[in-house]
C-alpha cells in the first residue's frame, strides 16, 4: 500500500516514478487515491462520477509504458469523451449520454499510461465562474468549503488541491483553465490555439476559443501533460506549429532575461480587488529580482467590442450544442432539462445570424492582430488572474438572480481571462501569492502565440524562487 503522505507529496512524475521503480503497484497506487476520493470528496463535491471498475481492468490488462503509468487521473465532466462514462456537460439535458468511444487527447492520456478513475464536476456548458451545477450540486473550495472553485473547470482543480489526484483534465473557453487553479491554489496552463487536437467530434471549440490541457500542482507535471497530448490529429482544420523541443525539456531551462509588461487594470474598467492587484506586483518584483526587465504598459483595443463578438460566439456555440442533442433525443429541452440562464443564452444564440457570427469571428480576429503587436515588443504580459478573490457560493447563480446582473458580476470576477481565449495565445495561473489568512492568489503570465516554452521556462523559474508545492488546505493534511 503507497502510504498516504507520500502519495499527496508527490507530483504526477514522482508517482510514476515509484510505479516505473518497482516500489509500489499501479494497484496501491490507485487504492490510496480511491481512498482520499472516498474520504474527501462528499465535502467537496469535486468528483461527480466513478469508474473505479474500467480503472481496475486497465491496470489488469496491463498499463502502456509511458510517462505517467499508474498515475491517478479524472476527466472533466463536458467536452471530451471518454468510453464507458456518462459526459453530462453539467446538464440534465445530457445525464444518460453515455460515451462509446475516446476522444484522441484522452487516447493520448491513456497511451501515456494515467488511469483515469471517473468525471470531474463542471458548471453547465461551462458557461458559469463557478461550479454549481443544478445536475450535480456545486463544488467547494478546499482551502475554504463557503467558497467558489471556479469554474468551469472548478472540480477538477478542487480534486488536485485537495490531493485527491496530482493532476486533472481541466479546459478553458474563456478562463476556465487558469480562473479555478487561481481559486484552487493550482497551476493552470492554457495551450495556445490548436495546441491540442479535439478529434474525432470536432474541429474546433467556440470558433477556436477553447482548448484543453489540465491543471496541476507543480509546473514540470503541466509540461510533461502537455508533451504527451499536443498534436494534430488527422483531419484537424488547422493545428498549432510542433515546439522545437518538447515541452518538459523546457523546464529548469534559463528563460534568459525577458521584457516583461504590467498590466494592473482590468481592460473593461471594473473594480480590481487590492489584494489582487497586489498579488500582481509582487509577482513582477520577484521577475525583476530574477534578472528581467519589467514596465507598466498594456495593450490598446476595443474591449467593449470585443466582449461584444465573445458573447455572440458564446451563445451561438451553446445554442448549436443543445439543438444538436435535441436531435439526438428527438425532442426539444424541456424546462427541467436547462438551468434558466442556460435557456436564455441559448435562446439569444438561436437569433444571432450566420452573418454576425462570422462577423464575431471576423472582430475577434482584427483586435487579435493588433494585440499582436503589442507582444513585439513585449515577450510576457502579467496581470491578476482575478478581478475579486473568490466568494462565496451561490454568487453566480444566474437561476436565481437577474441576467444582466450576473453578467456584470461574471465580467468583474474575470476580466483578465477571456482576450486570450480571443487571441489564442498561451497563459498560465501561477499560485505564487496568498492572503493573510493563506488563502491562494493566482497571476496569470501571458505569452506570444505558439510560445508556451517561454512562459514554461519563466513559470518553472518562479516556481523555485517561490515554491508553493506543500502548501495545501486544511482538509488535505
Amino acid at each position: 500500500m503507497l502510504e498516504r503522505g507520500t502519495y499527496e507529496s508527490l507530483d504526477a512524475i514522482g508517482i510514476a516514478e515509484l510505479v516505473r521503480s518497482g516500489a509500489v503497484t499501479a494497484d496501491e497506487v490507485l487504492d490510496t487515491a480511491l481512498g482520499i476520493i472516498d474520504e474527501r470528496n462528499p465535502s467537496i463535491n469535486a468528483v461527480v462520477s466513478r469508474i473505479d471498475d474500467l480503472a481496475r481492468q486497465a491496470i489488469r490488462a496491463g498499463l502502456p509504458s509511458g510517462p505517467f503509468t499508474g498515475v491517478p487521473f479524472a476527466i472533466k465532466d463536458l467536452g471530451l469523451a471518454c468510453a464507458g462514462s456518462v459526459t453530462t456537460n453539467g446538464s440534465r439535458f445530457f445525464r444518460d449520454h453515455l460515451d462509446d468511444h475516446d476522444s484522441e487527447i484522452v487516447a493520448r492520456y491513456r497511451a501515456a499510461g494515467l488511469v483515469i478513475v471517473g468525471r470531474t464536476n463542471a458548471p453547465e456548458f461551462g458557461l458559469n465562474p463557478s461550479t454549481e451545477p443544478l445536475i450535480h450540486g456545486p463544488t467547494r473550495n478546499p482551502w475554504d468549503v463557503s467558497r467558489i472553485a471556479g469554474g468551469s473547470s472548478g472540480g477538477a482543480a478542487a480534486a488536485v488541491a485537495a490531493r485527491m489526484m496530482p493532476a486533472a483534465h481541466a479546459s478553458d473557453g474563456g478562463g476556465s483553465i487558469r480562473s479555478p487553479a487561481a481559486c484552487c491554489g493550482v497551476v493552470g496552463l492554457k495551450p495556445t490555439r490548436a495546441r491540442l487536437s479535439l478529434a474525432p467530434d470536432e474541429g474546433e471549440g467556440w470558433c477556436g476559443f477553447h482548448t484543453d490541457h489540465v491543471v496541476s500542482r507543480t509546473v514540470r507535471d503541466s509540461a510533461a501533460m502537455l508533451d504527451v497530448a499536443a498534436g494534430p490529429a488527422p483531419g484537424d482544420p488547422y493545428f498549432a506549429g510542433p515546439p522545437s523541443r518538447p515541452f518538459g525539456a523546457e523546464v529548469g531551462a534559463d528563460p534568459g532575461r525577458l521584457r516583461i509588461a504590467l498590466m494592473l487594470s482590468a481592460p473593461g474598467g471594473t473594480t480590481v480587488d487590492p489584494e489582487c492587484r497586489s498579488a500582481a506586483e509582487g509577482a513582477a518584483r520577484l521577475c525583476e529580482s530574477l534578472g528581467h526587465e519589467v514596465e507598466p504598459a498594456e495593450p490598446s483595443y476595443d474591449h467593449p467590442r470585443l466582449m461584444s463578438a465573445s458573447t455572440a460566439i458564446v451563445g451561438a456555440c451553446t445554442a448549436d450544442i443543445v439543438d444538436r442533442r435535441a436531435e439526438e433525443l428527438g425532442r426539444a429541452p424541456g424546462e427541467d432539462d436547462l438551468e434558466s440562464a442556460t435557456h436564455l443564452l441559448v435562446g439569444r444564440g438561436r437569433q444571432i445570424s450566420g452573418a454576425q457570427l462570422v462577423d464575431a469571428v471576423r472582430t475577434a480576429h482584427v483586435i487579435s492582430r493588433r494585440i499582436a503587436t503589442f507582444f513585439e515588443r513585449y515577450d510576457v504580459l502579467i496581470t491578476p488572474a482575478l478581478g475579486q478573490l473568490p466568494p462565496a457560493l451561490g454568487v453566480f447563480d444566474a437561476n436565481r438572480q437577474d441576467f444582466e446582473t450576473y453578467v456584470e458580476a461574471v465580467v468583474g470576477f474575470t476580466p483578465f481571462t477571456m482576450t486570450w481565449n480571443a487571441t489564442g495565445q498561451p497563459a498560465i495561473s501561477l499560485p505564487l501569492s496568498e492572503t493573510p489568512s493563506g488563502f491562494p492568489i493566482g497571476v496569470q503570465f501571458v505569452g506570444r502565440f505558439g510560445d508556451e516554452a517561454t512562459l514554461i521556462r519563466l513559470s518553472s523559474q518562479l516556481e523555485s524562487a517561490r515554491p508553493w508545492v506543500d502548501r495545501r488546505p486544511a482538509g488535505a493534511t
